[in-house]
């Protein structure tokens, strides 16, 4: 049973790669309508493969789903095959936290620890009693936090 769960939407990312395939395509277009049929053999298996890759970043990574229980807060990207997971038992403080700009999205290694985020820079900060340090983004960072301190606390 789950005491909390929430799947933040990678709302930027989801616009930038839709950005990014417009611009792509019209590219692709004018390039195809000036060249002709000796551009077009060479840019259609390149316009396939980007859009191949694409796809997959956008499966992997098009969302971060949260799930806290009892025993572990576990936290999964897009499809679920990238996740991770931290034991209850582990965790020695978590705070409310506010990422910079720069920190970006996906999995990074920020000043201190790792960052998981899809979306805006809203996240709590878990720190292990092993010192590690993890920032979870969230679109619900209050809730998010109340969920973990209860779990922390332990059955009522």
């Amino acid at each position: 049973m789950h005491e909390y769960e929430h799947t933040q939407p990678g709302t930027f990312m989801r616009a930038m790669t839709g950005l990014w395939v417009v611009i792509f395509v019209v590219g692709s277009v004018v390039m195809l309508a000036l060249g002709g049929q000796e551009v077009a053999g060479a840019v259609i298996p390149g316009i396939v493969m980007l859009a191949v890759f694409t796809a997959i970043i956008v499966a992997l990574f098009h969302s971060l789903t949260v799930r806290i229980s009892r025993s572990d807060i576990a936290i999964s990207f897009g499809v679920g095959l990238i996740r991770k997971r931290f034991p209850i038992g582990d965790i020695r403080s978590v705070r409310i936290a506010r990422n910079r700009w720069y920190n970006g999205w996906g999995i990074r290694m920020i000043r201190g620890g790792w960052l998981y985020n899809v979306s805006g820079f809203d996240a709590i900060e878990i720190q292990l009693k092993n010192e590690r340090k993890y920032r979870i983004g969230t679109d619900q960072p209050k809730k998010l936090l109340a969920a973990v301190e209860s779990a922390l606390a332990g059955p009522s």
